[in-house]
């Protein structure tokens, strides 16, 4: 029989945990291994029994355990297990990344395999207690916790990226999401728009956060179809997760830059963001307010771009089956016929503080609706963008312990009765813009240049999972970053740019022809008759466009 050694502390009792445990336990494969293992508020020691002088003590961070489970064994024995992912050293790199690792103990001081089974689960609840509380915090940013258990919605786009994303998910997420004990339903989106549609309709009552397991183009689509519904208010509050799966991955490779964890790709970077997703920290998201020609208005999360940083997202969509990599063969084939865009640029510095609109300033825009006005609920924005996404012939529709995958029509059986219009909140007011035929105020500054390679006007620190493009930027900085490079830059420059971008020097390349501000609004009206203009990679009408930034307007699961 093992000997049951837990010693709690009864004066520092809270929340059920006593603040210190100490258990003597064996290997879960090995009973002729055996540990000591102590529990503190910060950390699980665990240390080898052993006659031997060498008994290497190991202390795992609770800050990086995302969850512990107990349950019965063959015999009258029960276990604990402990998840953790720690930065550690990446096999033959100097790097550090996120790993798994995880510690299992067998639990048998009596011969009820009830009593083990209590002492085993008052292991397991001590321990997830203690690294609850120990959730990371970083300097500057007010999180708040999602509560537990933390019902989530995944979409999971399966043609995105090299077409891997549901690969991607069952061979790396889905382990941790049971691990972490949080119940998910997976719901594969069918074509262009789908998730758009699904969450304008659904009863987020039975949600608490909404998930996304694909690239940027599928965020982009949720946040709109939140956006469009008569609760929106309620609705953008609603914490929004992303778990790379993707070809750009611009956002979880900012995610993971404001954890301030070292740089990561591909698979790295998706267990980093699935460990974020585990903790559960959520704190604002900066939204920004888009005005197309046609009076249609669409919410960003990312950038808006035009001219090569356009072209070379839409162009490298051939080339989307080899990954990430299909940015930089689109930048070079773009650098090989580099083309200048002719229009005008305005914008508002972030040093002028945001002026709201007089009376008759809010008048004359309400003359001129195509400028100001949501689109009506229902509409789904029309998309030129050659993104297909084909639908999935052979649904999954398997339980995973308290987990699922569904199909839409299990979704829209519980979607929200219609809203009768006249409840509808008022949409955000953009107090920054004027009418798109209108001129911009006074407190405006006017590029004078009307020769461009490109514009960029992007609100995260990622352009994409290997481009650092604003080394300052943060989550709900209330900026838009806005670069643009003029006319005369040479093709061998402009390639340096990126290149140094990758590792976010590109601002101290001294190149004359960049041009960096931080801006709160911006406007672009092109003259060239030829083009593209993206929103969060999105291609979009071409013609006058207009953004200002809603600081905090969402809410995002981030580390």
């Amino acid at each position: 029989m093992e000997k049951d050694a837990s010693a709690p502390d009864p004066s520092r009792q809270r929340n059920g945990f006593s603040g210190v445990l100490y258990g003597e336990f064996a290997d879960a494969l090995n009973d002729e291994l055996r540990y000591s293992v102590s529990l503190t508020e910060s950390a699980l020691t665990v240390q080898r029994i052993s006659s031997s002088p060498d008994r290497t003590k190991v202390a795992f961070n609770l800050s990086d355990c995302v969850g512990c489970r107990s349950h019965t064994g063959p015999d009258t024995s029960a276990y604990f297990t402990a998840y953790f992912y720690p930065m550690k050293r990446r096999w033959m790199s100097a790097g550090l990344a996120r790993q798994r690792v995880e510690q299992c103990f067998r639990v048998a001081p009596a011969q009820d395999p009830l009593v083990n089974l209590r002492e085993a689960e008052r292991w397991a609840h001590a321990i997830r207690d203690a690294s609850e509380r120990l959730a990371p915090r970083r300097d500057g940013v007010a999180c708040t916790k999602l509560r537990r258990p933390c019902r989530t919605m995944i979409l999971v786009n399966p043609h995105s990226g090299r077409g891997q994303a549901l690969q991607l998910f069952t061979g790396h997420i889905q382990a941790m999401l049971t691990e972490a004990d949080v119940p998910y339903t997976l719901v594969i989106t069918e074509h262009q728009n789908h998730a758009r549609e699904l969450v304008r309709n659904a009863d987020l009552s039975q949600w608490d956060a909404l998930v996304i397991m694909s690239g940027d183009g599928l965020l982009f689509e949720v946040i709109n179809g939140l956006m469009e519904r008569e609760d929106w208010q309620q609705a953008i509050k609603t914490p929004l997760g992303i778990l790379p799966g993707g070809s750009g991955n611009a956002l979880a490779a900012s995610l993971h830059h404001y954890s301030q964890s070292p740089p990561a790709w591909n698979e790295e970077l998706l267990l980093s963001c699935g460990f974020m997703l585990c903790k559960g920290l959520v704190g604002p998201l900066d939204l920004v307010s888009v005005h197309l020609a046609s009076g249609q208005r669409l919410f960003s999360f990312l950038s808006l771009a035009w001219g090569f940083v356009a072209d070379v997202d839409i162009e490298s969509e051939k080339y989307r089956h080899v990954g990430a990599i299909r940015f930089l063969m689109g930048t070079l084939v773009r650098l090989a016929s580099l083309r200048v865009y002719q229009g005008r640029l305005a914008y508002l510095p972030a040093k002028e503080e945001p002026k709201p609109q007089t009376e008759n300033a809010k008048a004359t825009s309400t003359r001129h609706p195509p400028s100001l006005s949501s689109p009506p609920p229902g509409h789904v924005a029309p998309d030129a963008s050659p993104k297909q996404r084909g639908s999935l012939n052979n649904r999954i529709d398997t339980n995973l312990n308290q987990n699922s995958f569904t199909n839409t029509s299990d979704v829209i059986t519980n979607m929200r009765p219609e809203t009768q219009s006249n409840n509808k909140t008022t949409s955000p007011v953009d107090s920054l813009l004027p009418g798109l035929d209108q001129p911009v105020p006074d407190n405006w500054t006017v590029v004078n240049e009307e020769d461009f390679v490109l514009v960029l006007a992007i609100y995260q620190s990622h352009l994409a999972e290997d481009l650092w493009t604003v080394p300052g930027a943060t989550a709900d900085d209330g900026l838009i970053h806005l670069f643009y490079v003029t006319a005369g830059i040479s093709r061998p420059a402009l390639l340096r740019l990126f290149l140094a971008m990758e590792k976010g020097s590109h601002l101290a390349c001294g190149c004359p022809h960049l041009v960096y501000e931080k801006v709160r609004a911006v406007r672009l009206e092109p003259t060239s008759q030829q083009g593209m203009i993206t929103v969060d990679g999105e291609v979009v009408e071409y013609g006058p466009i207009q953004a200002q930034i809603h600081p905090g307007m969402a809410n995002l699961i981030r580390g």
